[in-house]
């Protein structure tokens, strides 16, 4: 019965996405971020859902009246320099297993590729926000889950990301709920129904249980700073600190002492094992760049061959790159890491001079919150993804693509007014 209801609505997404192309920009974002198709258990759960909404996105753009200008600026600009890179270090990648590596190239291609086709379907704030709702509601059911998961069972067990996709694991599930937290409260504070209010902030509740619930010391160190920062950056600072406050102490009063145990390796890094291991990995990734510094490795960097070669410590067997920064190095070298930090950093900085310039007038009512939001979310994944392997999740390419839409919006309806503005005075 899944299977069958999970296929009629992809049938049904097919007619819906050559009338409005929008829709496919969405459907798209749905399927990569929360992959529904998994829920099933029979003929559903392998077929090729990602590629319908592609392929019918991608016909229906040339011929569509509803796309918009491709928007050429900085963000775009380093985004499709970091597309090329890597397409480059791909044909150089050192990975015997050369199958493996262009399976990879054709996932990150993918991804890229629809998000810029997203940034000419888009536009206007309804758009932008159906968007972050179908960004929120990918991720966040698996945070919510997790949180009542973590309250029925009183943290006992790691809360787990859904199966074959990038947020399987509990470190990288915990990661993306850091980031998405901040759009959520975005969502709740410009929804104007009292239970759509109510439902996002017993979502936000659970994924703070459920990110506690992961054990990640990554996620954990992200959510303190993400917090922090998040009462920094909000125009409700004493609201919010209280909340914020007495959530975190009930959730960490909640957790065992298994719980407990494990964040307090945070300090004790030299005698955990999966530290060490993490700064042997690491140091296998600088002498791999140092030895290939413009080309790196290229994709999956961490076979068993590649860390027998350059592992200056006693570890033989591959591990994941558990940073990345250090990912972005070792795959793609140091022009690599260098584009991947500037489309961090100038989203950022975007984002700042958007909630600055748009700080008044009908703008200031979500632009300001929107841009200061996104950057709280930069900053969680900045800061958790320094401990995880996450380079190629869509999530945070949708942050910047959020920058870019809004970016857009503005100054297309500047021209227009400007535009209307010359019509009626001649």
């Amino acid at each position: 019965m899944r299977d069958i209801l999970i296929t009629a609505i992809f049938i049904g997404l097919v007619p819906a996405i050559l009338y409005r192309p929008y829709l496919g920009a969405l459907a798209w974002a749905w399927v990569s971020l929360m992959a529904p198709h998994r829920f099933a258990f029979g003929f559903s759960y392998g077929l090729p859902f990602a590629m319908v909404v592609a392929i019918t996105t991608l016909l229906v753009l040339p011929a569509t009246s509803q796309r918009k200008p491709f928007p050429v600026n900085v963000i775009t600009i380093l985004l499709i320099l970091f597309i090329c890179w890597m397409s480059i270090t791909t044909m150089t990648a050192l990975n015997p297993d050369h199958d493996s590596v262009i399976y990879m190239w054709k996932q990150v291609l993918k991804m890229h590729l629809m998000l810029l086709v997203t940034l000419m379907l888009i536009r206007g704030r309804k758009q932008i926000e159906n968007l972050i709702w179908v960004i929120v509601v990918s991720i966040g059911y698996f945070g919510t889950k997790g949180g009542i998961f973590t309250l029925l069972t009183g943290g006992n067990f790691r809360v787990w990301g859904p199966s074959d996709t990038f947020i399987e694991g509990n470190n990288e599930l915990a990661l993306a709920l850091v980031a998405l937290i901040p759009l959520m409260y975005y969502l709740v504070r410009v929804s104007e129904n009292k239970w759509v209010k109510r439902g996002l902030w017993v979502s936000i509740i659970a994924c703070i249980f459920s990110v506690l619930g992961s054990h990640s010391r990554g996620a954990f160190l992200a959510i303190v700073t993400m917090m922090s920062f998040f009462i920094i950056k909000s125009d409700r600072r004493a609201m919010l600190s209280l909340i914020l406050f007495v959530v975190v102490v009930i959730s960490a009063m909640f957790m065992p002492s298994e719980w407990y145990a494990r964040m307090n390796t945070i300090g004790e890094y030299q005698s955990d094992e999966s530290a060490n291991s993490r700064l042997n990995t690491w140091a296998t990734i600088w002498n791999m760049a140092l030895d290939r510094p413009i080309m790196g490795a290229g994709f999956k960097v961490g076979s068993d061959i590649l860390y027998q070669l350059y592992s200056p410590g006693p570890w033989s067997k591959s591990f994941d790159a558990h940073s990345i920064f250090f990912q972005a190095l070792g795959e793609h070298g140091f022009p690599g890491l260098i584009l991947f930090l500037s489309i961090g950093i100038v989203t950022w900085v975007k984002a700042g001079k958007l909630a600055k310039t748009n700080s008044e007038g009908p703008e200031a009512e979500w632009i300001p919150l929107l841009m200061r939001m996104i950057q709280v979310s930069l900053l969680g994944f900045a800061t958790g993804g320094a401990f995880l392997g996450l380079m190629h999740y869509d999530f945070p390419y949708y942050l910047a693509g959020l920058v870019v839409l809004v970016g857009a919006t503005v100054e297309e309806e500047r021209k227009d007014l400007s535009k209307k503005a010359i019509l009626n005075s001649t």
